[in-house]
Order: C-alpha cells, then sequence, then structure tokens
C-alpha cells in the first residue's frame, strides 16, 4: 500500500477561494456572483483583485443563475457561489432551463455539501446535488477531495466549455494531493494500485478510503483506490480496467447512495462487466445536527465502513 502523509488540514472551500483568484488572473472573462456568502465561499481575494469583476446577488439564487447565464453570451465565464443546497436544489428550474438546455458557460460551485456541513442540520445538508447534477444532459460534475485539487479543478473549469458543478465543503481536511497538479477532468486519478478489490472513492472518502487501503494491507487484502472527482463524465475506462482486474467494487462518498457515484459505477459495471459491488453512502435518509466527525460516523462514512464493505464483497467474488 502506497504510504500518504500530510502536513497540514485545510477546508476545500478555501481551495476554491484560491483557484477563482487565480483563475481571474489568467482569464480576464472570468467573473463571480455571489448570493450573500462572500466569506462563506472564500471569494474575498477575487474580490480585493477583480472588484468589477464581482456581483453580490443577495438572497436570490434563482436571480443568480439567471444573471449568470445572460452574462455568458457577453462571452464572461461566470463562477456562481452559495451552498450547495441553494446551488441545486432551490435552483434546479433554473439551472435546467437557462444554464443546461442552453449549453450556457456557467461554473455552479457549490460549498457546505453533503453531512459535513455539520451543525446546520438536514435542512442544509443535501446528499442528493450529485444525482440533481449529473442527470442534466452536458452537465460536468466534479467532486475534489483536498485543498490542492479543489484549486486545481477551479482553475481547469475556466477552459472547459459548458455549464460545470463543482462541488466542494466546509470541514478542514488533510492536504495530499500534488500542490501543483495538472487537473484533467474526466480523467480518474490511481491513488493505488493492487489486486484483490477496487475502491471508487470521491470528495472526502478518499482520504477515508486511503486509511481503510492501510488497515487492509495489514489484514493481508490489496486493495486498489481510485479518486474519481469527475463523476460526469465519468472515466469508464479506469473503472472497467480495474474491476478486469480485482472482481470485485466497493464505491465511497458523501452522498445519498441512490443516484451518486456508485449508481454510475454500478451502471458501468452492469452494461459491460456485471460485478459484485457494495455501497458506502448515506443509506437514503436526511442527515442531521452533529460535528463532521460525529455524523461521518453514525452515518458510515469513513474508513472502518470501507474495511467492512470491502471484507462483505471479497465473499462475494
Amino acid at each position: 500500500m502506497k504510504k500518504y502523509t500530510y502536513t497540514e488540514k485545510k477546508d476545500t472551500r478555501s481551495g476554491f477561494g484560491a483557484g477563482l483568484l487565480e483563475a481571474g488572473r489568467r482569464n480576464d472573462r472570468v467573473v463571480a456572483l455571489c448570493a450573500d456568502l462572500i466569506g462563506s465561499l472564500k471569494m474575498n481575494d477575487f474580490i480585493k483583485a477583480f472588484p468589477e469583476r464581482f456581483f453580490q446577488i443577495g438572497i436570490a439564487e434563482a436571480n443568480m443563475m439567471g444573471i449568470a447565464a445572460g452574462l455568458t453570451i457577453g462571452g464572461k465565464i461566470p463562477y456562481t457561489g452559495t451552498f450547495a443546497n441553494f446551488s441545486t436544489g432551490r435552483v434546479y428550474d433554473q439551472i435546467r432551463q437557462s444554464i443546461a438546455y442552453s449549453d450556457k458557460n456557467v461554473k455552479i460551485c457549490a460549498s457546505h455539501a453533503g453531512l459535513t456541513l455539520g451543525e446546520d442540520g438536514a435542512t442544509h445538508q443535501i446528499l442528493e446535488d450529485i444525482g440533481l447534477m449529473k442527470m442534466l444532459p452536458g452537465m460536468t460534475v466534479i467532486n475534489p477531495c483536498d485543498y490542492n485539487q479543489t484549486k486545481a479543478a477551479t482553475m481547469a473549469i475556466a477552459d472547459h466549455h459548458g455549464p460545470v458543478y463543482l462541488r466542494f465543503g466546509r470541514p478542514v481536511v488533510p492536504v495530499f494531493t500534488d500542490a501543483n497538479q495538472k487537473f484533467e477532468i474526466g480523467k480518474a486519478w490511481m491513488v493505488n494500485e493492487g489486486k484483490d478489490v477496487s475502491i471508487f472513492a470521491t470528495g472526502h472518502l478518499v482520504w477515508e478510503a486511503i486509511q481503510a487501503g492501510e488497515q487492509l494491507a495489514d489484514l493481508g487484502i490489496d486493495a486498489e483506490i481510485i479518486n474519481i472527482h469527475t463523476i460526469k463524465p465519468l472515466d469508464e475506462e479506469a473503472v472497467l480496467r480495474s474491476v478486469a482486474k480485482t472482481g470485485c467494487v466497493v464505491t465511497a462518498e458523501e452522498h445519498n447512495r441512490l443516484g451518486g457515484l456508485g449508481d454510475s459505477i454500478a451502471q458501468v459495471l452492469a452494461k459491460h462487466r456485471p460485478t459484485p459491488q457494495e455501497y458506502v453512502a448515506v443509506n437514503d435518509s436526511f442527515g442531521e445536527s452533529g460535528t463532521p466527525a460525529q455524523l461521518m460516523e453514525k452515518y458510515g462514512l469513513n474508513a472502518a465502513n470501507i474495511v467492512t464493505a470491502v471484507q462483505r464483497v471479497i465473499k462475494r467474488k
């Protein structure tokens, strides 16, 4: 098992803030819009650098999506910023009709996704957003794993033409990927090569999968761990190549098990290579108030549950 270490923890939303600033420096067509959450979305540095390219829309998320769509007509590359719940569920009609349907070049950037929003509770902890967004034709869906990868993804999407949903979070998590990485949309990242089981993880669950891989190695199980940072378009080639070697799959995500990464993997396997699969995800329920660590443990989104899922699926080979 390849060893991964870290020297600091950072929130992925700060990676977005750093990436947005750099994207703005590289391309003067990049503009930013926010729905009254500048601090939470870490947009302050962009605003200081480019005040004329920032638009504070206020608590009017639907209007923000419409304005963003309009800005693309003039050649701008708008990044919208608010919580994941308000970036998707509250404005789904506007995204579908004004952005996705007409293939507008809007970057929908969503913080505080999943359970790890924490104490704000179930009304703010959206666990359906990946499913909502990936069902929209032409929508790219990205869920990076740490600060560095979020920064790189934020910069990369400026060069991608078409609507993008970029998902990130609030809690501090280990920074373990390369600070100078090149982010390739739609290209899975091989974290650790193995032969006994394929673990496909996304977002905060990638670090948990790494921890699980170390525990599994102690049990004599050689896990292949792959970071699926782009859920749509999915790197089907990487999935099938891994599964051909291992013969069983565990998917891990901070999302409802219905409609997320696990379902995308399952569709590929059903069509091309039927394979035993176990899910590590929220089991069709809403969240609740609690610290991120408490919620990840209660809802089974940690290394221990990945280890258990691997042990189950290997028995089904």
